[in-house]
Formats: structure tokens, sequence, C-alpha cells
């Protein structure tokens, strides 16, 4: 079967659709029909064989590709969202709903509104609803997002000095847990290791198989090892730069900087299951 992904914003989240025999290329603008109803969207990358086996869910086929006076309707349409974003802001105001109003987009030809905002609470958005459909005379259908995807709508600079990743290249978020930082040995200050969404930094999941890999092949912390001056006792350990501090258990204030090379260790069991799964794996 053959497939092309579809994004909808420049940096947004790829969906696939079937090509419909048409010949398709990179940027190519289409049509095509979502849940939420005719959207035009562009192509990323060229046509691939999808299997059918790999589908979750029903391979929508691209409708056709866009004309002039489509792209023409998509930006028309784009001129009025900040001018509903403010509104939408306003009546929100006025009827005292705690929600902050992101961004606001029409499908193609206007027959739906979608209006997205973050909340820390539920909201009975029913009279916001009511009024924004006698204003604007269309459906309507609000969307409550999580804070990275609010995060992303505002950008911003992130710890590094960089314009945050979600803005410039990261098309969906991953999974980043306390666990990662550990396994970095980064500060675990929340200050430190969070982002402008308030949530863990997309970064610290970029590394984290190398740090995996390097750690396999490592003491942990509070490990004996073997070392030339006899038994010591692992006090941290910098798989980047292969090196680990120790304290000999032979002589009490005695400390050392040691190569990983340069020490014996047993790994652990939780290592070698690691490495044996690794390796059944290839």
């Amino acid at each position: 079967m053959k497939a092309i992904r579809v994004k909808f914003k420049p940096v947004g989240k790829r969906y696939f659709f079937g090509t419909a025999n048409h010949n398709l290329k990179d940027g190519d603008p289409v049509i095509v029909n979502t849940i939420r109803g005719i959207e035009l969207g562009y192509c990323c990358g060229d046509i691939f064989e999808l299997n059918e086996r790999d589908l979750t869910c029903e391979l929508k086929d691209i409708v056709r590709v866009a004309t002039k006076h489509d792209i023409e309707t998509s930006e028309k349409n784009k001129l009025e969202e900040p001018a509903i974003v403010a509104k939408t802001k306003e009546i929100a105001k006025f009827l005292d709903l705690q929600i902050k109003v992101l961004e606001a987009e029409y499908t193609l030809d206007k027959s739906k509104l979608i209006i997205y905002f973050e909340s820390e609470s539920r909201i009975d958005f029913r009279e916001l609803v009511k009024r924004l459909a006698e204003q604007y005379h269309t459906r309507i259908e609000l969307r409550q997002v999580g804070s990275r995807d609010g995060a992303k709508v505002f950008g911003g600079i992130g710890p590094c000095g960089l314009i945050v990743c979600c803005r410039t290249f990261i098309t969906e978020f991953d999974n980043v847990s306390v666990k990662m930082a550990k396994n970095q040995n980064l500060s675990l200050n929340p200050i430190k290791i969070s982002g402008n969404c308030g949530k863990l930094l997309c970064c610290i999941n970029y590394e984290n198989e190398l740090y995996k890999e390097l750690k396999r092949f490592a003491p942990d912390i509070g490990d004996v090892v073997k070392t030339e001056e006899g038994p010591a006792k692992v006090l941290s350990c910098d798989v980047l730069n292969r090196t680990c501090k120790v304290r000999y258990l032979e002589e009490e204030n005695k400390f050392g900087y040691l190569k990983l090379d340069d020490v014996e260790f047993v790994r652990s069991m939780d290592k070698r299951k690691e490495e044996d799964d690794a390796n059944s794996e290839e």
C-alpha cells in the first residue's frame, strides 16, 4: 500500500494517508479529510510502502492535490484566527473561566472552529461555546491541551540559550522520567531540569540510550572494585570520560580517581540481563 506522511503545521505531528495514485513529492499541498473535517496539509518526505499489518486504524486517502484557491482560502482563514483568540479570551474573562486560550483554527471550509486552551482544572465551557457559536455561526470545538502543547504555542528560549526544541523540530513528545535524569547524574533540582512548560526537559531523553549503554559496562556507586592498590568502593562514576572516584578500603582516608579500564568489577545481575536481552534482539 502506497502512503505518504502529511503535516498540518510546520512543526507538527505527521499523519499517514494513502496516495490515491497521486504522484506526490515532499512539500506538495494536499486536501485531506480528517476527523475534524476538510483540511489543507503538506506532504513530508516521499511516497513509501506501508504494510497493512502495521496499521492501527483505517488509512484514509488524500482527497486531491490542493489548488491555488485552496491555499489562498487557508491563508485567509489564518488571518482571522488571532482576532478569534482575542474574542475568546474576552468572553472567557467575562464568564470568569480560568483558562488560558492558546490558539484557534478553522477547517478549510469553515465548517468547524477549533479553539485550544490550557487549564489546571475541569471547566464547564458550555456557555462559552454557545456565545462563540452565536458570534461565528459555525460548529465550535474547544480542545484542552497539556502544558507541553501550551509551551509549544508560545515558544521561548531554553536553558541552553537556543529556541526551545518543541518550536524547532519536535513533532511528538516522548516520555521523560526522573529515572533518565538520575541515569545521567543530573541535578534533581526541578528548576534546573524543567522546561518552560514546567515538565522535565525533552532533551534529557536525547542521550538516555547512550548513557544506558555506557552504564552497562561501568560499576555502580557503592560497588567494590579491584584495583592495583587493593579493593576500593566506588563513590562516583563518569561514564562519558570512563573514570571513577574510589575510596580504598584498606586505607581509611585514601581516595583516588581511576580509569574504568584499570579496575575490575563484576556486573550486577540486572546489567547482565540487559546485556543478554540486547544480544538476543540482535
